[in-house]
């Protein structure tokens, strides 16, 4: 009888000790990881946004061959759930939750651990440029919980963590910077070309179908203001800079059939008073930064004329250039970035 009261005083002991330490410690904790990567943001955000991208460059291949994997969803995309499970990594899922393309994704993480349940956090990957490169940070934050705040005064998660994500960061930077290196040698007319996948885009806009030349510089001037001044009255969100879609080029009679306006988010019947719709389907595309005054980006659509033949691809459907640099601000016209895009097939 003593003897079973003795361990019932050192099993109320220890729910004692285990209730006071979930009680104590952080509410919240964030543990990171972060290295320079020879890329542009735009080539490391793909890696970094696609779960298939990330495990190939990931850790855990390596720890759990057996490692079985689902992905349901567009890859890449809000919405889109990537799947675990495997001897050493557990149970587990991770759903895609937030985009701001170039800059950063986030993650829901849910871990299926025995007894206690699912435990969540938020991974999360932040782009910033750093010189000639990129500072890519890997993060994992949350709410601490009761276990958590228990299992916290027995290890250290951070030291746990920490260089997993630094393993997996020294593959996301070889992936990277080996696909820049070859996208360097795919440089044709002095660009750098690269080949991306481009969601679908809904633009509003004012569309001239015969512009000559000589006033596009004037239809832009009047068309992108009154395209941002709808969109706000829609209540629309931009997800990008004012664009140009071209539907023709005419060298003859010097005219161009092109919609000046906003990309937004929303479904493709939008319709907005005064407005033109146009819808630029999901494709791959071909990409290359212009930096320089806009009146020489002829240049840039030289080098695609001549990429498009060598490699035998076929441009269909629009041409779009993104005006990202407002000329009204930065002087300096070596400053001055145009996205042009091809689409292709």
């Amino acid at each position: 009888m003593r003897v079973l009261k003795t361990i019932l005083i050192i099993l109320l002991a220890l729910v004692a000790i285990i209730a006071v330490l979930g009680f104590i410690g952080p509410d919240t904790y964030r543990y990171e990881r972060s290295v320079t990567v020879n890329a542009p943001a735009r080539l490391i955000y793909d890696n970094v946004r696609k779960f298939q991208k990330m495990n190939e460059w990931g850790p855990w291949k390596a720890s759990d061959h057996d490692m079985v994997n689902t992905l349901t969803g567009v890859d890449g995309e809000i919405g889109s759930v990537w799947t675990w499970s495997g001897d050493t990594v557990g149970v587990g899922r991770q759903e895609l939750v937030a985009l701001v393309p170039d800059s950063s994704t986030r993650a829901k993480l849910t871990f299926t651990v025995p007894v206690i349940g699912d435990m969540e956090s938020l991974s999360t990957f932040d782009l910033v440029p750093e010189g000639d490169g990129t500072k890519v940070t890997w993060g994992m934050e949350g709410e601490t919980g009761f276990w958590g705040k228990v299992m916290g005064k027995f290890g250290d998660s951070d030291a746990e963590i920490g260089p997993m994500f630094e393993q997996g960061l020294a593959g996301l930077k070889a992936m990277s910077e080996a696909e820049a290196a070859a996208a360097k040698e795919a440089m044709t007319g002095g660009f750098v070309i690269e080949t991306i996948e481009r969601p679908e885009t809904i633009y509003i806009g004012k569309r001239n179908k015969k512009v000559k030349w000589r006033d596009m510089g004037a239809f832009f001037a009047s068309s992108f203001p009154a395209a941002g001044k709808a969109a706000g009255e829609a209540r629309l969100e931009m997800v990008g800079a004012p664009s140009g879609v071209y539907f023709e080029w005419n060298e003859k009679d010097q005219t161009a059939d092109l919609l000046a306006g906003m990309p937004v988010k929303a479904a493709s019947d939008l319709k907005v008073p005064g407005m033109e719709t146009v819808v630029v389907p999901a494709s791959k595309v071909l990409h290359i930064p212009y930096y320089g005054a806009y009146e020489k980006v002829g240049a840039a659509h030289e080098a695609m004329d001549a990429y498009i033949k060598a490699n035998n691809l076929t441009h269909y459907a629009n041409v779009i250039e993104e005006y990202v640099t407002d000329p009204m601000t930065e002087k300096d016209t070596t400053k001055w970035l145009t996205n042009v895009y091809y689409l292709v097939k």
